[in-house]
């Protein structure tokens, strides 16, 4: 009887040590928000988890403003990178700051520095025995007069593609599915998907605001179901742990 507790406490610790670690690696789209419960901004990995079960335990490390070069500079790759064990998961999705052409801390060439930075992700995060995942970035909400919806992220998502095929690396293309997503929402209603709001319509932008780029609670739902719903296709041994 004097061992029950020693060994609640290896079987807690065993169970602790089975559940598979998903690190998400990128910028605001994808990143946590402060005052989570107020702030009406949600980044797509801040509700990914509520689509798992309680065997997967996602470790959101994505950032605001950042892009590959600020997050390898702040160290921030290093920090992970130090504690990826086997069997983790690295989800890796950046591009929106990438492409700052006036900010010498972030910007990339997307053919040389941005692409050797995902390439250098995914050959670290391979070589703890984790698997890289890559995603292209999502679409801003930037329809022209017509009701097109206009890229602005020049060549960034095509080399992730190009990064992810020649490395063998599982691939989401959210550049494409949140195309298709805005664009089913229409000019007007996607405003939905992001943060909209008249002066005085919401305590957290008494001044209101126009922004296209991040995401609403209901944006960032949407795109989380894109991406669990992918995952099922793109990596079955994830699929066991989706909530049905």
């Amino acid at each position: 009887m004097k061992n029950i507790p020693f060994l609640l406490l290896l079987i807690s610790l065993n169970c602790f040590a089975q559940k598979t670690r998903i690190y998400l690696i990128g910028d605001s789209t994808m990143a946590n928000k402060v005052k989570a419960i107020e702030n009406p901004e949600h980044g797509w990995g801040q509700v990914l988890g509520s689509f798992f079960n309680d065997d997967i335990t996602i470790v959101n490390k994505a950032v605001n403003g950042r892009s590959t070069r600020s997050f390898i500079n702040e160290k921030r790759w290093d920090s992970i990178y130090k504690i990826l064990k086997p069997g983790d998961y690295v989800f890796i999705q950046f591009g929106h700051n990438d492409e700052k052409i006036a900010d010498s801390t972030r910007y990339t060439n997307p053919h040389t520095a941005y692409r050797y930075n995902l390439i250098r992700f995914v050959n670290e995060a391979r070589a703890k025995g984790a698997i890289p995942v890559l995603f292209s970035s999502i679409v801003r909400r930037n329809f022209n007069e017509q009701g097109v919806l206009v890229p602005t992220h020049g060549d960034y998502p095509m080399e992730t593609r190009l990064v992810a095929q020649e490395y063998n690396v599982p691939f989401i293309d959210l550049e494409y599915y949140s195309e298709l997503l805005e664009t089913a929402y229409g000019p007007e209603q996607s405003k939905k998907l992001h943060l909209h709001y008249k002066p005085g319509e919401i305590g957290y932008y008494p001044q209101g605001k126009e922004d296209n780029t991040h995401l609403s609670e209901q944006g960032a739902t949407e795109i989380a179901k894109i991406v669990v719903e992918e995952l099922k296709s793109t990596i079955l041994v994830l699929a066991r742990y989706i909530k049905n």
